[in-house]
């Protein structure tokens, strides 16, 4: 395998050319504070550094050793413990953490470019971190002053772990039917009984605890409530104290992900704490999920990323065959990257993966501004997070799972073994697109909920000011910016068609939602090859304008097609799908 770089050039020049992060930094004080580009770009420069020489050797290691559960303790592959300890020394676990209690206060805009470093490197390990600092964001949000005072440092420090503990067999996607329970005890703390599957990070031996955030149900009511659960009890000095009945029932056997510890958690009594208020945990815990579902994208960015990188390195060193026409330098055999089919394959990765990173720079930009702004600014961003976190988890994810796939097709029958690695990351992508809420129901609430949930208004809203920045570009040629604009156009008249129909067919939210959320990423895509290229087009750096002008070409003659498709299929509407009776399944 060859060793990962991270593209820190696209990185940079999306922070500072195309969404002016240093105006954003300056124009929120808790930012300014902590960061500018130049401290930026340093920390992107570390960030590439442990991603290629710490984290990446670890990765096929630990796919091939995987976890493993004994004598009631889960072990981590070799060499996972130490380098998390390097990781942890850092500070990247509180990278984007209060500094009140430790953390480092670093802008999610800046932050998710470090986490697709991280999971281009090595999915696995970059889950345990990332649950610790979605857990800490959830505490410091809902939690007493007591518990943030006790947890976040620890967490911050990366001393000790945390974990989310919704799911159980009988309630996936339907939280309702949880029957974890929380008894009150008589000093103010709760009684926590019953059992989690599937949790991620539920126990290991990276730290020295993990601090579980629980769903359960008070006594005689059927709301949910979010309680704090450390696998060992904490006293009033933040010491460590004896075992709190926290048990792992056993681990998954997984496709993929295999160093990463997916537990069957178990609570005999375990002493827990509660978040926020009684019945309103689903709320708490929403706080932490929009972090969470963007983080699960970037893995399937960073999954992008790192498979372009492979194929790309391997089209250009495997010899196959000759160039249509004869081989230009007169050769027997050409790279296969001469071939018609081969650079179509790369090109669709890279375009993707370009704008899947402008998505997910977006997207950590207005949660900065909904985090740190006020007035009308922080409203907007927390309108424009609601609408663009569904699509930043369920297409980024969509489409790292079709990039690692059609980077093992560039390998040929090499990508179907071991050896190359390219295999591991389609195992190890493949459920980003069903954990933290599958991309169904991502698609489901970004259409129920995010566009028809207010009559359009947020969608109507984001693409006005999209439409009126496309307008401004003037190094980008006038039918492109036509054909984009006019996708956006058909966007709002097929959301409105199925606004229009959501009472008398409310069957066509859930049958249409994912054309609607794949027609939406394609048309933004497309937006941001048009901005990407008209701010590259002053760059000093020849080269770098003319591959985004190449690129953008590309994306918009091959890729931007697949919108309308899309947009075609949610008017067709939901009867060729509901009709059919039941029986016939």
């Amino acid at each position: 395998m060859n060793p990962y770089q991270a593209p820190l050039a696209e990185m940079k020049f999306l922070l500072e050319k195309v969404f002016d992060a240093p105006q954003t930094w300056a124009s929120l004080p808790e930012i300014a504070e902590n960061v500018d580009l130049d401290t930026a770009v340093a920390i992107m420069d570390e960030a590439d550094k442990i991603s290629r020489e710490l984290i990446h050797p670890i990765n096929r290691s630990g796919d091939e050793q995987g976890v493993t559960h004994q004598d009631a303790k889960v072990i981590t592959p070799d060499g996972f413990k130490e380098v998390y300890s390097q990781y942890a020394e850092g500070g990247w676990v509180g990278f984007c953490g209060d500094p009140e209690f430790g953390g480092m206060g670093m802008p999610k805009m800046l932050g998710v470019l470090v986490d697709e470093m991280a999971y281009s490197a090595c999915n696995s390990f970059t889950l345990y971190g990332s649950l610790t600092a979605g857990a800490a964001l959830c505490i410091n949000a809902h939690g007493s002053d007591a518990l943030k005072e006790k947890y976040l440092p620890m967490m911050y420090s990366g001393e000790w772990a945390g974990a989310m503990d919704m799911t159980e067999p009988q309630a996936g996607s339907d939280l309702r039917n949880i029957r974890t329970k929380a008894t009150p005890n008589d000093d103010g703390s709760y009684s926590i009984t019953g059992s989690k599957i599937f949790i991620t990070g539920g126990d290991h031996d990276l730290t020295e605890n993990v601090i579980h955030l629980v769903l359960a149900k008070l006594p005689d009511t059927s709301g949910i409530s979010l309680f704090l659960v450390p696998k060992i009890k904490v006293d009033d000095e933040g010491n460590l104290g004896e075992a709190n009945g926290v048990t792992v029932g056993s681990i998954e056997h997984k496709m993929g992900l295999k160093a990463s510890a997916t537990c069957v958690m178990n609570y005999d009594g375990a002493q827990g704490y509660l978040i926020g208020k009684p019945n309103r945990g689903l709320v708490c815990m929403f706080t932490m999920m929009n972090y969470e579902r963007l983080a699960i994208g970037i893995q399937g960015l960073g999954t992008s990323q790192a498979a372009y990188q492979m194929a790309s390195d391997y089209a250009k060193e495997r010899v196959q065959g000759v160039a249509a026409g004869g081989s230009p330098t007169g050769a027997t055999s050409d790279p296969i990257l001469v071939h018609g089919d081969v650079r179509r394959m790369l090109l669709n990765i890279r375009v993707l993966t370009e704008a899947g990173r402008a998505l997910s720079v977006l997207t950590g930009q207005q949660l900065d501004i909904a985090k740190y702004g006020d007035g009308e600014a922080q409203a907007k961003a927390n309108r424009y997070v609601g609408l663009l976190t569904p699509v930043s988890k369920a297409f980024l994810s969509d489409r790292g799972l079709d990039a690692a796939v059609t980077a093992q097709q560039v390998f040929g029958g090499h990508g179907y073994i071991r050896e190359t690695g390219i295999e591991q990351l389609v195992r190890d992508t493949r459920i980003a697109q069903i954990y933290e809420g599958t991309n169904g129901i991502q698609a489901i609430d970004f259409l129920g909920r995010k566009v028809t949930g207010d009559n359009l208004a947020a969608l109507t809203e984001f693409v006005a000011e999209c439409s009126e920045k496309l307008a401004s570009l003037s190094q980008v040629d006038e039918n492109q910016k036509a054909k984009v604009q006019a996708l956006f156009d058909e966007l709002i008249e097929v959301a409105q068609l199925v606004n229009d129909k959501k009472l008398s067919n409310p069957a066509i939210i859930n049958a249409c939602a994912v054309d609607f959320l794949d027609a939406f990423g394609h048309v933004v895509y497309g937006y941001f090859w048009l901005l990407m290229s008209d701010a590259a087009s002053a760059d000093v750096d020849s080269d770098f304008a003319s591959q985004k002008r190449y690129l953008s070409d590309f994306y918009i003659t091959k890729m931007l097609p697949r919108a309308k498709y899309h947009l075609t299929q949610v008017r067709e509407g939901e009867s060729a799908i509901m009709d059919i009776p039941e029986a016939f399944f």
